[in-house]
């Protein structure tokens, strides 16, 4: 089975043309994206909430989940203090930076 040269040819010749014609079309596409994108980046990287109402956040989530964790230990709310505490202060910064961080 040999093929001629000029099959070879005629046929590099013609995918050439379709990788051109789809990289163009590949370039359009980008360039009508480019608005869209830009919107989607104004509206939901904005400035947010702050590390002041973060820390509001963060402190109530924080003392609703150890209350629940404390209830459900069935030591009570002043079983294990220390360990409440600690895991309270650390739970409490994890959770206001992370919210500062993402909204």
């Amino acid at each position: 089975m040999s093929t001629s040269p000029d099959k070879n040819d005629k046929q590099a010749i013609k995918i050439a043309l379709i990788s051109a014609a789809l990289i163009g079309l590949l370039a359009v596409a980008f360039i009508l994206f480019l608005p869209l994108a830009s919107a989607f980046v104004d509206q939901y990287f904005s400035a947010g909430l702050g590390l002041k109402d973060a820390a509001v956040i963060a402190f109530f989530v924080t003392v609703i989940t150890l209350v629940i964790f404390a209830v459900a230990a069935g030591d009570g709310l002043l079983g294990e203090l220390q360990f409440m505490l600690s895991g309270f202060f650390g739970f409490f910064l994890v959770l206001w930076l992370l919210i500062a961080w993402i909204f």
